[in-house]
C-alpha cells in the first residue's frame, strides 16, 4: 500500500499496490501495521455503506465530536464521488481548511479521514457506492455537520443542475455558527 499525506496533517490517500496475474489482481486494502508506522489509528470496529441513485447526490459534512470522534477509511467501491475533508481539530494550524479529492471504483484510491475531521461527499455518477471503514461506533448524540455550501470554506463542489441534498443536510450550521454554540467539542 502507498500512503501519501494530504496537505492537512494525518490524513492520507492510500493506494492500494496490486499484484496481477493472468486472473485479474489481488490487493490489500487495509493493514493494521503500515497504517500504524504511518501514525494512523488502525482500529476498525464499524464498516457502513452509502448507496447514491443520482449523480449529483451530496452528503455531508458530517462528523461526530469527542470522545466519539472517529477516524475513517473510504472508498468507492462502484461509481465515483468528489469527497471533501474538513479540517476541525481545535488549534491545529490547517483548521478550516479543506481538501477535496475523486475516489473511484476505477482509481481504487482511498482516503483515510483522521478524528476530528468531518467529511462530505457529492456523486459523479449515478448507482455510486461508498464504503466506510470507522474507528469507533456510530454515536447518535455525538453526530454533528457543517453545511456543505459554507462560504468561510469556500468549497468548489462540481457544478450540476439538480444537486441532491437532503432536509437535515440543509439545516445543518455554518462553520461560525457551530464554533459559537461550542458544536467542536464534546
Amino acid at each position: 500500500m502507498i500512503f501519501r499525506e494530504t496537505t492537512l496533517p494525518g490524513a492520507f490517500l492510500v493506494e492500494p499496490t496490486p499484484i496481477h496475474d493472468e486472473r485479474g489482481f489481488f490487493a490489500r486494502t487495509w493493514c493494521e501495521a503500515e497504517a500504524s508506522a504511518h501514525g494512523l489509528d488502525p482500529r476498525v470496529v464499524q464498516c457502513s455503506v452509502s448507496y447514491n441513485r443520482h449523480r449529483g447526490t451530496l452528503r455531508g459534512l458530517h462528523f461526530q465530536a469527542g470522545p466519539h470522534a472517529e477516524a475513517k477509511l473510504v472508498r468507492v467501491t462502484r461509481g465515483a464521488v468528489f469527497d471533501v475533508i474538513v479540517d476541525l481539530r481545535p488549534g491545529a494550524a490547517t483548521f478550516a481548511q479543506h481538501v477535496a479529492v475523486e475516489l473511484s471504483a476505477g482509481n481504487r484510491t482511498m482516503l483515510f479521514v483522521p478524528a476530528g475531521f468531518a467529511h462530505g461527499f457529492q456523486t459523479l455518477e449515478d448507482d455510486t457506492e461508498v464504503f466506510y471503514q470507522m474507528s469507533t461506533a456510530y454515536h447518535p448524540a455525538s453526530a454533528r455537520g457543517l453545511v456543505w455550501d459554507d462560504p468561510q470554506l469556500a468549497i468548489a463542489w462540481p457544478a450540476v443542475a439538480d444537486r441532491i441534498v437532503s432536509e437535515r443536510d440543509r439545516a445543518l450550521p455554518s462553520l461560525a455558527d457551530l464554533v459559537a454554540e461550542g458544536g467542536l467539542g464534546g
